[in-house]
């Protein structure tokens, strides 16, 4: 078993931080209008992709808190081969996408995104997939535990 510490407990501070960042993506995605649900998308996309699997865990139940179907969850990772998501809520995904496996580049272009959100709304949603993906490494690395 690894003595691996746990980021959060090591250095506190450094984490009130990222969690300081995450309230204030929060706040600026209700501000600007960004639905609950795409909020919830992009944290669940950025984590299939990391492989994170206590990020997962979390956000599918606040996505199904808020609303969402199993059946949109279970084609997160195909979204672009349904007809479930809404033109934001694609843009959302694209986003995050784009966010977490940056090396490759994006599938959607500045004016693509633009035809869907708002030029705050796309600053959001990048800023919340950058966060969520500070959260995955930070889950990731430190081992944090998941079970039934």
């Amino acid at each position: 078993m690894s003595s691996r510490p746990a980021l959060n407990t090591a250095l506190p501070e450094a984490y009130k931080s990222v969690i300081t960042l995450n309230e204030q993506c929060e706040k600026a995605a209700a501000d600007a209008g960004v639905s609950p649900l795409a909020v919830e998308l992009v944290r669940i996309r950025a984590s299939q992709i990391n492989g994170c699997a206590f990020c997962l865990r979390m956000h599918v139940r606040d996505a199904l808190a808020k609303g969402e179907s199993t059946d949109r969850i279970a084609v997160i990772p195909a979204w672009r081969e349904t007809a479930y998501f809404t033109d934001e809520e694609r843009a959302a995904l694209a986003i995050a996408e784009e966010i977490t496996d940056i090396s490759n580049p994006p599938r959607a272009s500045d004016a693509e995104l633009l035809t869907a959100l708002s030029t705050q709304q796309v600053a959001v949603l990048r800023w919340l997939a950058v966060t969520i993906n500070a959260f995955n490494r930070i889950a990731i690395s430190s081992h944090y535990k998941v079970g039934p």
